[in-house]
């Protein structure tokens, strides 16, 4: 009895999954493949020019620039430009290394040296496109707190681990010869911490102006701490300061804060001439340099004006299509002198 209920449960479910299609004669899926094959040619145009650009977090300045420049070459309809949400400007080595479908990355330039122990070929492997904005050192502190050797042994938060603060940050701490009891939780976390007493200080280290700093509310004796440029300091950062415009709450108006910037710069994963994502990636490079100007105008961040194409990134060799426009650019230029 039980096997023959088992029998006709299956053969009653059997025939109601059946399509009616099927009942007919004709297979339902061959009736739908025309369908899919029409769109076969319009998966194909997409994929053909779409170039995946490790961005940053959300709130970050990196992923800000990303948005911009997919605007400015998405534009032209050679490129699909997809910038994609990660971790943060560290994380991203590995992303351009290892995760399928990423072309391009925005990435800090002080990363090198360890990454070369770990992958002693990685400059042969990344390529230098474009420097980007510079990503300022901010060390802010309790009221308590008023020099960085006093920060020695207490509680300093570094942000979450892939982000530009954690991996800059605890580097720049180790220079300078100052060792601090690090934490690596998210910062608005950190900052309500902070406010309690908790954490001595926070570090960022992104492009100002912040606006947990720039838009919200402290008490006062909370600031920012000088940090001077040197040469314990020379080979990846450049100098940089605070100013009462980026922060008018927290800076006094005939003050400067000097500080240092870790430079942020947009790489390639260095492809093979004559594959596909090499074509890809040049293409890309053409369209966005043959329109950089357009990253001049209201509505893309300020910052893009202070941006040199034919700076160099150390320790980075450029990609060539890059290099090729810049040197064409430069003999256009000499040529109608």
């Amino acid at each position: 009895m039980i096997r023959a209920w088992f029998i006709s449960a299956f053969v009653l479910i059997a025939a109601v999954a059946v399509p009616a299609d099927q009942s007919a004669g004709q297979p339902a899926r061959a009736r739908r493949m025309p369908a899919i094959d029409d769109e076969a040619p319009i998966r194909t145009r997409i994929n053909a020019w779409t170039v995946g650009f490790a961005a940053g977090l959300i709130e970050g300045a990196p992923l800000r620039f990303a948005n911009d420049i997919a605007r400015v070459v998405n534009g032209s309809g050679a490129v699909h430009v997809l910038p994609v949400v990660t971790r943060g400007p560290t994380e991203n080595v590995n992303d351009l290394l290892y995760l399928k479908g990423i072309d391009i990355a925005i990435m800090n330039g002080d990363p090198l040296d360890e990454y070369r122990s770990q992958v002693p070929q990685i400059t042969q492997r990344i390529v230098h496109i474009l420097n980007l904005f510079p990503s300022e050192l901010h060390v802010f502190v309790r009221p308590e707190i008023s020099s960085l050797a006093d920060l020695a042994g207490k509680k300093v938060n570094f942000n979450t681990q892939g982000t530009a603060a954690a991996y800059s940050g605890p580097l720049i701490f180790s220079r300078l010869g100052i060792e601090v009891d690090k934490m690596f939780i998210p910062h608005p976390v950190a900052l309500e911490q902070m406010k309690r007493g908790d954490i001595a200080a926070v570090v960022f280290v992104t492009s100002k102006p912040v606006d947990a700093f720039a838009k919200g509310t402290w008490e006062k004796g909370f600031k920012f701490l000088p940090v001077e440029y040197g040469p314990q300091l020379a080979d990846y950062y450049s100098p940089a300061s605070l100013n009462p415009a980026d922060y008018p709450a927290l800076i006094g108006a005939d003050q400067t804060v000097p500080t240092i910037a870790v430079p942020t710069v947009l790489v390639s994963y260095n492809w093979q001439p004559g594959t596909a994502r090499y074509e890809r990636v040049s293409r890309f490079v053409r369209e966005l340099f043959t329109h950089l100007d357009k990253l001049h105008s209201p509505g893309f961040d300020p910052k893009w004006k202070e941006v040199d194409p034919a700076a160099a990134a150390p320790g980075l060799a450029r990609f060539r299509p890059a290099q090729e426009w810049l040197d064409n650019k430069l003999a256009e230029q000499n040529g109608h002198r």
